[in-house]
């Protein structure tokens, strides 16, 4: 996520390293370099110029503190012109009336089903509603069947009426089998429409005036970039939509679009998609991604996604099993998966100040526990719980079953019985021993 952009900001401020104090040239030619990496991150030019004269202005209007460098005292006024950038501050998405009715539009290919599926979920697990998910795509081939499959993955049901070809109707109905059942929350997916298609344009016009949606999101792929902001305009001109979703800021994405979009159409990021699964969907926080464009980590968005899958009955088992040594690789087994509904690694790096800067050119893949879970999968019951079961022989038939070698079973032996040692000293309260232990491993 905004690897690239992150990579040529923080060359531009290397411009200020050395310097005693902020002046005209220096600013000159570290501002310089920051709109070339706007552009090059496909931000319109209009918008990157008026940002780093924004800066410009500030650095030179204000005295370096004493205790700060001139490229710390930049990159604040980067990070505060940039928040300001991408909407200042989150804005909720809303949800006050009995059902609410949530329209979702955008161009094809942008991920509105599947955005429409997570924010089902979202709502449901996170906000405790009843959402009924709506299949108003009548155009696209097994667009309903998607949003079946999608709808049955994660407990929420969906509205459909195969025969009927009217998505103007479909929503009408789905809005009556809402209030008839229960449902609080309506998500109308819809079919994907190009802004020159004038008949599909009128088609969603039609819809949101018929339905007079509570929240009207359009779904940008973040990947597209300044073509995707001035499509944006365009659905703007005719929905007046109410606020943006990116998707797939998980992948190679250069972030013109999240960078330009508040800009152009005066309309808040209120979502952000960060991965396949359907846990895969954050608030968007300005601040936050400010921080991240400038390698400074979102801690609590980190803390955020490890509170959601904070259990606490659970963790109270395992404090019990390190107290009595009891830990074993089930349990780790386990603490992996849990690591894994987090999110892609790649994001959760991006997340640890420093971390994500200093991995920048380390390719982190999803599957990095593969082999991990190979190896614990191809243990016994019995090894598994009493890992000090495994000898030579068992080694051997390990490697075999997971496909590794026995180094590799080796090397997690080792990992395994270094990490008990520390949960245990962690647990009991030893941080002086823990610190000892860890000084010794160097």
């Amino acid at each position: 996520m905004f690897n690239s952009l992150s990579n040529q900001l923080d060359k531009a401020f290397h411009v200020l390293k050395g310097h005693g104090r902020i002046t005209e040239i220096n600013v000159a030619e570290t501002t310089k370099e920051i709109r070339r990496a706007l552009l090059n991150a496909d931000v319109n030019f209009k918008i990157a110029k008026e940002f780093t004269n924004r800066v410009k202005d500030k650095a030179l209007g204000q005295e370096v503190l004493t205790s700060l460098k001139p490229g710390q005292l930049l990159t604040k006024i980067v990070k505060d012109e940039l928040t300001e950038l991408m909407g200042g501050s989150s804005d909720p998405i809303n949800i006050s009336k009995t059902p609410s009715v949530i329209l979702m539009a955008g161009l094809q290919g942008s991920g509105k089903t599947t955005f429409s599926g997570k924010l089902a979920n979202y709502l449901l697990t996170k906000k405790s509603k009843k959402p009924l998910l709506v299949a108003c795509d009548v155009y696209r081939p097994a667009a309903i069947d998607q949003l079946h499959v999608v709808g049955e993955a994660i407990g929420v049901e969906v509205f459909s009426e195969p025969e009927n070809k009217n998505p103007v109707s479909i929503a009408s109905n789905a809005i009556k089998h809402a209030k008839q059942n229960g449902h609080n929350i309506i998500i109308v997916d819809t079919a994907g429409r190009l802004a020159v298609d004038t008949e599909m344009m009128d088609e969603i016009a039609n819809i949101h005036q018929t339905i007079q949606p509570q929240e009207t999101l359009f779904v940008v792929d973040s990947m597209t970039g300044q073509d995707a902001v001035n499509t944006a305009k365009v659905f703007n001109d005719i929905l007046n939509f109410d606020g943006v979703v990116l998707t797939k800021l998980d992948g190679d994405t250069r972030g013109g679009a999240a960078l330009s979009i508040k800009s152009v159409v005066d309309k808040p990021i209120k979502f952000i998609g960060t991965g396949e699964k359907m846990e895969a969907i954050d608030v968007f926080h300005p601040d936050r991604m400010a921080d991240r464009i400038l390698g400074m980590g979102d801690v609590i968005s980190f803390v955020e996604r490890a509170q959601d899958l904070y259990d606490e009955e659970e963790a109270k088992k395992l404090s019990r099993k390190i107290a009595k040594s009891q830990f074993g690789f089930d349990d780790f087994l386990t603490q992996i998966q849990q690591i894994k509904k987090m999110g892609n690694m790649k994001d959760l790096v991006g997340m640890i100040p420093g971390v994500g800067k200093a991995m920048k050119d380390v390719d982190i893949d999803d599957d990095a526990f593969k082999h991990i879970e190979a190896l614990i999968q191809s243990m016994t019951p019995a090894e598994r719980s009493k890992p000090k079961l495994i000898n030579p022989s068992r080694k051997k038939r390990i490697a075999n079953g997971s496909g590794q070698t026995i180094q590799d079973v080796n090397k997690l032996l080792k990992q395994f019985e270094q990490m008990s040692k520390m949960m245990k000293m962690m647990q009991g309260g030893g941080s002086n021993k823990l610190m000892q232990m860890m000084q010794g491993m160097r």
